[in-house]
C-alpha cells in the first residue's frame, strides 16, 4: 500500500453514495447549472438570477429550493429579499473545475488560463 492510498478517505457509505447520486442528478439539469453559475461571483436575488438566466422567477425559486436542499446554495436574508450564493468552496471549486474541464481544449487554442478567467467567462453577458 502506498502512502497516498493510506491517507485516502474510506469509500463512501451507501447513504453517502445515494446523496452523491442525487446531487449529480440535480446538477444534470441545464437550468440548475445556469442558476449555480450565476451565483458564483456574488450573491444574487431571485429577480437577478431569473433575468440573468432567462427563466421565470417562480421556476428559479423552485430550482433554488432543490439546490438549497442539496446544500449547493445558501440563502442570506437581507430585509425582504433573499440573496443566494454558492454554499461553500467545494461546490464552487467543482463547478469551476468542471467548466474548465469542458472548455480546456478551446482554452488551449485561445491561450486562456486559470480559474479566475473561467469564472469571468461564465458570468459574461454573452454566456447567459
Amino acid at each position: 500500500m502506498n502512502a497516498e492510498r493510506a491517507h485516502a478517505k474510506p469509500f463512501p457509505s451507501r447513504q453517502e453514495l445515494t446523496t452523491l447520486s442525487e446531487t449529480f442528478r440535480l446538477l444534470g439539469d441545464p437550468s440548475r447549472l445556469k442558476i449555480l453559475l450565476a451565483c458564483l461571483d456574488a450573491p444574487r436575488s431571485v429577480t437577478d438570477i431569473a433575468e440573468g438566466v432567462g427563466l421565470s422567477q417562480s421556476l428559479v425559486s423552485h430550482h433554488l429550493r432543490l439546490l438549497r436542499g442539496a446544500r449547493l446554495v445558501r440563502g442570506d436574508r437581507q430585509s425582504k429579499q433573499v440573496f443566494y450564493t454558492i454554499a461553500d468552496h467545494h461546490v464552487r471549486d467543482m463547478l469551476i473545475d468542471m467548466v474548465g474541464h469542458v472548455q480546456e481544449e478551446a482554452d488551449d487554442h485561445q491561450g486562456l488560463s486559470p480559474k479566475q478567467e473561467t469564472v469571468s467567462q461564465i458570468n459574461s453577458p454573452t454566456n447567459k
